[in-house]
Protein backbone atom coordinates (compact mmCIF):
# COMPACT_ATOMS: atom_id res chain seq x y z
CA UNK A 1 0.00 0.00 0.00
CA UNK A 2 2.90 2.15 0.74
CA UNK A 3 4.14 1.71 -2.69
CA UNK A 4 1.32 3.00 -4.70
CA UNK A 5 2.44 6.67 -3.07
CA UNK A 6 5.87 6.59 -4.45
CA UNK A 7 5.81 7.81 -8.30
CA UNK A 8 6.27 5.65 -11.19
CA UNK A 9 9.07 7.49 -12.07
CA UNK A 10 11.19 7.27 -9.07
CA UNK A 11 10.56 3.24 -9.10
CA UNK A 12 11.75 2.84 -12.21
CA UNK A 13 14.53 4.95 -11.99
CA UNK A 14 15.82 3.35 -8.52
CA UNK A 15 15.19 -0.11 -10.26
CA UNK A 16 17.03 1.02 -13.10
CA UNK A 17 20.12 2.12 -10.92
CA UNK A 18 19.88 -1.03 -8.78
CA UNK A 19 20.15 -3.65 -12.00
CA UNK A 20 22.86 -1.25 -13.36
CA UNK A 21 24.77 -1.42 -10.63
CA UNK A 22 24.55 -4.98 -10.26
CA UNK A 23 25.17 -5.93 -13.54
CA UNK A 24 29.25 -5.43 -12.73
CA UNK A 25 30.78 -3.85 -15.97
CA UNK A 26 30.91 -0.36 -15.02
CA UNK A 27 33.07 -1.10 -12.01
CA UNK A 28 35.50 -1.71 -14.50
CA UNK A 29 34.71 1.62 -16.06
CA UNK A 30 32.91 -0.30 -19.19
CA UNK A 31 30.22 1.24 -21.06
CA UNK A 32 26.96 -0.52 -22.79
CA UNK A 33 27.56 -0.64 -26.02
CA UNK A 34 31.66 -1.96 -25.18
CA UNK A 35 30.08 -5.25 -24.48
CA UNK A 36 27.96 -5.84 -27.83
CA UNK A 37 28.97 -9.09 -29.35
CA UNK A 38 31.00 -8.09 -32.82
CA UNK A 39 29.04 -9.30 -35.06
CA UNK A 40 28.70 -7.90 -38.68
CA UNK A 41 26.79 -5.28 -37.92
CA UNK A 42 28.37 -4.12 -34.93
CA UNK A 43 31.72 -4.47 -37.03
CA UNK A 44 30.20 -2.45 -39.87
CA UNK A 45 28.87 0.36 -37.20
CA UNK A 46 32.51 0.97 -35.50
CA UNK A 47 33.83 1.49 -39.25
CA UNK A 48 30.84 4.68 -38.83
CA UNK A 49 32.48 6.29 -35.52
CA UNK A 50 35.19 8.31 -35.59
CA UNK A 51 38.51 7.05 -34.61
CA UNK A 52 38.68 9.04 -30.92
CA UNK A 53 35.66 6.84 -29.79
CA UNK A 54 36.86 3.64 -30.82
CA UNK A 55 40.47 4.48 -29.22
CA UNK A 56 38.19 5.71 -26.01
CA UNK A 57 36.06 2.28 -26.21
CA UNK A 58 39.43 0.11 -26.76
CA UNK A 59 40.93 1.81 -24.07
CA UNK A 60 38.38 0.81 -21.95
CA UNK A 61 38.07 -2.67 -22.98
CA UNK A 62 41.90 -3.08 -22.26
CA UNK A 63 41.61 -1.61 -19.19
CA UNK A 64 38.74 -3.59 -18.17
CA UNK A 65 41.12 -7.34 -19.09
CA UNK A 66 43.69 -5.61 -17.53
CA UNK A 67 41.54 -5.25 -14.15
CA UNK A 68 39.96 -8.81 -14.13
CA UNK A 69 43.59 -10.68 -14.81
CA UNK A 70 44.50 -8.65 -11.80
CA UNK A 71 41.40 -9.57 -9.88
CA UNK A 72 40.65 -5.84 -9.03
CA UNK A 73 38.25 -3.34 -10.00
CA UNK A 74 38.03 0.41 -10.29
CA UNK A 75 37.55 2.81 -7.03
CA UNK A 76 34.44 3.84 -6.94
CA UNK A 77 34.40 7.15 -7.87
CA UNK A 78 36.03 5.64 -11.48
CA UNK A 79 32.98 3.54 -12.06
CA UNK A 80 30.51 4.32 -15.10
CA UNK A 81 27.60 5.94 -13.77
CA UNK A 82 24.62 5.46 -15.57
CA UNK A 83 23.82 8.94 -16.03
CA UNK A 84 27.19 9.20 -17.65
CA UNK A 85 26.71 5.90 -19.86
CA UNK A 86 25.88 7.31 -23.73
CA UNK A 87 24.49 4.66 -26.29
CA UNK A 88 27.70 5.61 -28.30
CA UNK A 89 27.58 2.53 -31.05
CA UNK A 90 23.47 1.33 -30.91
CA UNK A 91 22.20 4.04 -33.18
CA UNK A 92 24.60 3.28 -35.39
CA UNK A 93 24.10 -0.77 -35.20
CA UNK A 94 20.42 0.07 -36.21
CA UNK A 95 21.12 1.70 -39.02
CA UNK A 96 23.36 -1.08 -40.47
CA UNK A 97 20.55 -3.57 -39.53
CA UNK A 98 18.17 -1.59 -41.22
CA UNK A 99 20.07 -0.89 -44.15
CA UNK A 100 20.82 -4.94 -44.28
CA UNK A 101 17.38 -5.97 -43.94
CA UNK A 102 15.82 -3.42 -46.86
CA UNK A 103 18.76 -4.99 -49.01
CA UNK A 104 17.54 -8.35 -47.87
CA UNK A 105 14.23 -7.52 -48.97
CA UNK A 106 15.06 -5.76 -52.31
CA UNK A 107 17.12 -8.49 -53.25
CA UNK A 108 14.08 -11.22 -52.26
CA UNK A 109 11.71 -9.30 -53.58
CA UNK A 110 13.63 -8.14 -57.23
Amino acid sequence: MAVSFVPKRFMSSALQRFAYNLSGFNKYGLHRDDLLDETDDVKEALKRVPQDVIDQRNFRILRAAQLSIQKDILPKDQWTKLEDDKLYLTPHVEDVARERQEREDWNKNY
